[in-house]
């Protein structure tokens, strides 16, 4: 469900302006004008912990976005070989923090109350003291300013001394601090923001980070999520260097890029900057999640294809797109409900006329017996009922963000809300109760949590209107209909510094909670907002672990620092148009970096309705998507992929394709919860020396080594893909190879029902032979890919595959419910063989799965010399030989490029094999 559709944006646009008209104050300049004139350090030591310890003071006071804080402490430690912390904050009074329960984390020391001037090292800090540490800090005394570099190489980091910017401002509400930039950087990140010029961050496009109820078709704009992390990447001769900065900071900021600069300025908290060495970009997200978490292990149906809509009216509607995905024979696993099942739009609650309980009980039964699971939707905001049992509890347990002593009043779908403060732990426990008292009602499969920026209808403090109904039941429901009056009288509702807001500058408190509101221990929602969906998600993830011991899924809106680690992500409102097609790449590729690697877009777009063409397409892509979802508005016609037989079709091929990857899909989460390696990734994390890939937004890579390469303008019946140095293989046809040496562009064939996939050199991929739910596809045989460089004397080639009980709360090795295999595969001399290390291989074989084929691409040679050995047995199976065909890169006189297939091999993938054979010349 949205709170924004094309009408609402409009209006909230209107609003918006007319607003900013009245009332903007400042401002927000994006060139460099300097604030303040720094500070100076005063004092530094070292700590026992192997830190050091620093007071900078004030230069000069100023009281331009307030007065400067005269005196702060600075804290630097290296936490890993490959973390850096610089943690800069007032030297006397505690400052708001991302709350250490929520993001576990080590604790600076705490602030000492007699603060002595401690005597200043004679010498500067040296390099020496840092030796065991990949990243060396140094600092210029005044203006304090501090780099990071690179002790491998020497290259800087991070400076914040330059005269090309200001100095370092510290004051209550207004953080500002700089770092030049190397020329040749590629930066990364700075989310969540529709990014029209794709990944590659833009110089001068507005990043500002505060989380918002904007819909995704806006561009450049502050929407649900924030994510105050960005990756550099730079190629030095031929070599690429990546590292990582986090601001883990919950206030909002805009950063301003340049180019060869960049400049925070934040309303709020503290400068609680992280650096990640690298030097891969997989080494920077594995050092990035080892600090915020590690992405959530996901149940295996969590990557089947997933059916939504706003608009189910009631279940036979439900009932009917179930049975037509079957007829259709288009694989669905989860259906999903968006408010229809509700009473009135409230939480927790069922619809006893359009979803009666009984007969939803036998609908769910019935799919729960084939393997399909079942999500609805939950909004933060609790009607105002009194005879609403969820928020009578909520009332009697105190659980609700307060406003003057009186929790805050909003509007959302079912009316006047409240909204539960998730920083309570009181709350925590009730919302837990909620979902386990709901859960008895309805066995729902997991939970779908929108709405929780927080979006509000309304602005400001509001009152329940007397003598009218609100809302009325006609009209639009997301039209504000309590009476209401601006908050502009505290500095926490009218800050001094105005971010970009919505990109326009709205008030910070505007359609969300007042942010002179009041949380748990009186912490503010200036301070909390951005965090308010991610301390949902951590309340919800604990509730449906609790249930029944069952793995959770969690699909959130909003997310923040460290939501990977409880939930999937989907990227919001987009448009049924080729544009917001072509930003859903770039987006889903940012979670991963984010460390959010389920994440997938509303596949054919959630409004207006989109072009038979275009579904066609998008469908073609999304099958791909980490989380793959067709999602659709209430106002907009039908779109479920069987809706027009065309698409049909595509959904048939792509999703096909799809489920026999799922055991690739399911080996990528794993990967992703032990490394946090992004399961969909831009082309440069597996080619970061090949800089034209730099800036690549419409292709992805799935993993390592399987690229996607999409169709994603109108009328289109090629595409032209970028492929990186090496062989790769359709995976539609294994027979087709492209050579390309040094990296080119290829033209490939794209006819309508056509999505081109390819996998790369030196890669075993597993699958299985799918089918319509993936319980079953998941009992299906396996069969083995193995690729080597075309026509290679010489090659080696691997692979892996986790196989476990998914609904084990834990996703590891070592419980007796979970198997892990390395394939390996090489030629040498015309001797192929392909083997496998199984760990823990008991799981697997309780479960029978056998691998059955094995295709081995990129041999030379004409034929299979000698019959084919099993574990040194001889084997009757048959070597099928398929000459291979060049769709680009052969050279004249190369050699013959052969397929060898085996089939019928019925090897248990539970225990260790050797197959070998030799090719003929």
């Amino acid at each position: 469900m949205a709170s924004l559709n094309p009408l609402a944006t409009l209006f909230l646009s209107y609003l918006l302006l007319t607003l900013l008209l009245s009332e903007a104050k400042h401002t927000t300049s994006s060139k460099s004008t300097k604030i303040g004139q720094g500070y100076r350090l005063i004092s530094i030591q070292d700590d026992p912990n192997g830190a050091i310890t620093g007071l900078l003071q004030v230069k000069e006071n100023n009281n331009i976005y307030g007065p400067d804080i005269p005196l702060l402490r600075f804290y630097v430690k290296h936490e890993t070989e490959n973390r850096l912390r610089v943690h800069i904050t007032d030297a006397k009074n505690k400052r708001w923090e991302v709350p250490y329960n929520l993001l576990p984390r080590e604790q600076p020391p705490p602030l000492k109350q007699n603060i002595k001037r401690l005597k200043k090292k004679k010498k500067p800090l040296s390099v020496s003291e840092y030796s065991s540490s990949e990243l060396v800090f140094s600092y210029t005394s005044d203006p304090f300013s501090f780099a990071v570099k690179r002790k491998s190489n020497g290259d800087t980091l991070f400076d914040s001394n330059s005269d090309s910017f200001g100095p370092l401002v510290f004051k209550d509400q207004y953080l500002e601090i700089s770092t030049k930039l190397s020329k040749d950087a590629s930066l990364y990140g700075f989310g969540e923001n529709t990014q029209p010029h794709g990944i590659k961050l833009h110089p001068n496009d507005p990043y500002t980070l505060y989380t918002t109820d904007v819909s995704a078709i806006n561009l450049n704009t502050d929407l649900y999520g924030s994510h105050p992390v960005y990756m550099d990447l730079r190629n030095e001769g031929g070599k690429s260097y990546a590292h990582g900065v986090l601001l883990l900071n919950s206030n909002g900021m805009d950063v301003f890029y340049k180019g060869t600069s960049l400049t925070y300025k934040v309303i709020g908290g503290v400068l609680d900057f992280y650096f990640f060495a690298g030097p891969t970009p997989l080494n920077v997200v594995d050092q990035y999640t080892s600090f915020i978490g590690r992405p959530a292990p996901m149940p295996y149906w969590a990557f089947g294809f997933h059916q939504c809509r706003w608009g189910y009216h009631n279940l036979s509607v439900v009932e009917d797109v179930v049975e037509n995905y079957k007829k259709a024979k288009i694989p669905l696993d989860v259906i999903w409900n968006d408010d229809d099942h509700m009473d009135g739009h409230k939480d927790f609650t069922l619809n006893p006329i359009s979803y009666p309980h009984s007969k939803l009980l036998n609908f769910l039964d019935r799919i729960h017996s084939i393997g399909m699971k079942y999500i609805v939707i939950n909004d933060p905001g609790i009607a105002v009922n009194s005879s609403y049992g969820v928020y009578q509890r909520g009332m009697a347990n105190d659980v609700f963000i307060k406003y003057e002593g009186e929790p805050f009043l909003a509007q959302v779908w079912p009316g006047a809300v409240y909204f539960p403060d998730f920083l309570n732990p009181k709350t925590v426990s009730w919302w837990g109760d909620e979902i386990r008292r709901f859960h008895e009602l309805v066995p729902i499969d997991g939970l779908w949590i929108d709405m929780n920026e927080a979006s509000n209808f309304c602005s400001g403090k509001c009152t329940i209107p007397k003598g009218k109904v609100c809302p009325s039941g006609t009209g639009p429901g997301w039209i504000c209909c309590l009476d209401c009056k601006n908050i502009t009288k505290t500095r926490w509702d009218d800050p001094p510094y105005k971010i970009n807001a919505s990109g326009l500058q709205a008030p910070i408190g505007f359609k969300t909670i007042a942010t002179s509101a009041v949380h748990y221990n009186g912490v503010l929602e200036y301070d909390a907002h951005s965090i308010y969906g991610f301390a949902q998600t951590i309340a919800t993830h604990k509730a449906l672990q609790g249930l029944q011991g069952k793995r959770p899924f969690i699909l959130s809106r909003s997310t923040y620092v460290g939501s990977g680690k409880y939930a999937a992500h989907w990227t919001g409102d987009n448009k049924g148009t080729w544009e917001d097609l072509r930003y859903s790449i770039s987006t889903m590729l940012n979670f991963g970096i984010f460390g959010v690697p389920v994440v997938g877009s509303d596949i054919c777009g959630f409004y207006p309705a989109p072009t038979e063409e275009l579904c066609n397409r998008w469908i073609e892509v999304g099958a791909f998507y980490p989380f793959s979802r067709d999602h659709a508005n209430y106002y907009s016609p039908r779109q479920e992929l069987y809706q027009w037989e065309s698409v049909a079709e595509s959904a048939r091929n792509s999703l096909g394709m799809r489920y026999k990857l799922l055991p690739y899909l399911y080996t990528l989460n794993y990967e992703a919860h032990i490394s946090g390696a992004p399961i969909a990734r831009p082309l440069f994390f597996s080619f970061p020396n090949y800089v034209q890939c730099y800036g690549l937004s419409t292709q992805f890579l799935l993993g390592s080594g399987l690229m996607i390469s999409p169709v994603l303008e109108p009328g289109k019946t090629e595409v032209k893909a970028l492929f990186p140095p090496g062989t790769w293989y359709s995976l539609f046809d294994l027979t087709q190879v492209i050579l390309s040496k040094d990296g080119n562009y290829v033209t490939l064939n794209a006819p309508l029902h056509v999505v081109n996939v390819h996998l790369y050199q030196n890669i075993i991929l597993p699958m299985q032979q799918g089918g319509l739910v993936s319980k079953d596809a998941r009992m299906t045989p396996f069969s083995l890919i193995v690729t080597f460089p075309a026509g290679a004397n010489e090659g080696v080639a691997k692979g892996n595959l986790f196989l476990d009980d998914d609904e084990l709360p834990e996703m590891k090795l070592g419980n007796g419910h979970s198997t892990y295999i390395d394939f390996h595969a090489s030629v040498k001399e015309g001797t192929v063989k392909v083997w496998s290390e199984v760990q823990e291989g008991e799981f697997a074989l309780d479960k029978g799965w056998v691998i059955d084929t094995i295709n081995v691409l990129g041999l030379n040679g004409n034929g299979a010399k000698a019959t084919m050995e099993i574990d040194g047995t001889q084997s009757n199976v048959k070597i099928d030989i398929t000459q291979q065909s060049y769709l680009y890169g052969q050279g004249d006189g190369e050699k013959k490029t052969v397929m060898a297939g085996m089939k019928g091999l019925n090897i248990p993938v539970g225990k260790n094999f050797s197959v070998t054979w030799k090719m003929g010349s």
